[in-house]
């Protein structure tokens, strides 16, 4: 019996990566954004259609992982790098208090395909939790 499990999982890996993403043409400076911060692995931007007020993106430079699942499982020290810029953007952008946010999937609300956390401050509702 032949297994296509890795196989079919390193075809879909090229497939996501053969378009670049948003977060990747706005990396390239392709899509004009501020980047507010920046690691070697990761970088924040402030989110265009804000759901709070303090909304921004912490996005991993890579767009090998579709969500925060698939990153984890494949990268764990990008997921925590990822969390500490979160954390330091929240420190200088929200006073340190925020909501960290990592929809995974469509009908969770996950609007791009290429894994990055929402970091919510301000005056919080049910409502904000990113796309």
């Amino acid at each position: 019996m032949t297994s296509i499990g890795p196989a079919r999982s390193v075809l879909d890996r090229l497939d996501r990566m053969s378009e670049p993403s948003i977060f990747t043409r706005i990396l390239q400076g392709e899509i004009p954004s501020e980047i507010i911060a920046e690691t070697d692995n990761a970088f924040a931007i402030r989110d265009i259609a804000p759901q709070a007020p303090v909304h921004l993106l912490v996005i991993p430079k890579t767009q090998e992982y579709r969500n925060v699942v698939e990153l984890a499982a494949g990268d764990p020290a990008l997921l925590a790098e990822v969390v500490g810029l979160a954390n330091s953007v929240a420190a200088e952008h929200a006073g340190g208090d925020f909501r960290l946010v990592f929809n995974t999937g469509a009908s969770a609300g996950q609007t791009v395909f290429h894994v990055h956390a929402h970091v919510l401050a301000g005056d919080l509702d049910e409502k904000s939790v990113g796309g």
